[in-house]
């Protein structure tokens, strides 16, 4: 399958390949004027995400929760970034996040919970300071999706569940899950990207907003 802007991913070396590399550094520094063997390549965008949340008044008493490691899906939690086409995975060619694209969705989690009017303030892992409940993210889709075919721009689909402990006794508070799905408006690395902020921004204020509500009572 060839996706428009995305390839397969690589396929690993296997050793025999790699001996080779060396011995062809080698012979190429002993040759005087030698070109290089290797053509240069385009270098990649680098791009990141945001959870663009607006600051609301939740009316509920203000609480701690502690917040773990977000679970993310594998395929997608590196920085390489992922589409769908049917059963077909692959990934865009000349465009990574700047990080992993966990990385970047946890610091989305941790701004959308820094907001004027929020109840709940995140302890991050590590931090001593006590907290009454404890919230567990995993990011089960985060992904670009080519629903109408590969000449069409995809739509963005994020997945995420979320649940929420009493750190007292651990006891279950609540279980929801929440997704948005954002079409990009062309089928192009930067409206990708955009509709990927869009899709993070939607799953990250409602998932605020639940905690607000659950915690705050």
């Amino acid at each position: 399958m060839t996706l428009p802007g995305a390839r397969l991913a690589p396929t690993r070396l296997t050793p025999a390949r790699l001996v080779l590399v060396p011995a062809l550094l080698a012979l190429c520094v002993g040759l005087a004027g030698c070109i290089t063997l290797f053509p240069k390549a385009k270098p990649e965008q680098l791009y990141r995400f945001d959870a663009q949340i607006q600051p609301q008044q939740s009316g509920g008493r203000p609480f701690t929760v502690r917040n773990g490691a977000v679970e993310f899906d594998p395929a997608s939690a590196a920085d390489r970034i992922m589409t769908i086409d049917g059963d077909q995975v692959a990934y865009v060619a000349e465009g990574r996040w700047a990080i992993p694209a966990a990385q970047l969705f946890d610091e989305a989690v941790a701004h959308g919970f820094d907001q004027p009017g929020d109840a709940a303030r995140l302890v991050a892992p590590g931090q001593a300071a006590k907290a009454e409940y404890r919230l567990r993210v995993q990011v089960l889709h985060f992904e670009a999706r080519y629903l109408s075919g590969q000449a069409a721009a995809p739509t963005i689909v994020i997945t995420v569940r979320a649940t929420l402990d009493r750190q007292s006794d651990l006891a279950l508070v609540g279980t929801q899950e929440f997704e948005a799905q954002v079409p990009a408006s062309d089928n192009r690395l930067g409206p990708m990207v955009t509709a990927y902020d869009a899709a993070t921004s939607k799953v990250v204020g409602d998932l605020v907003t639940w905690v607000d509500d659950k915690g705050g009572r």
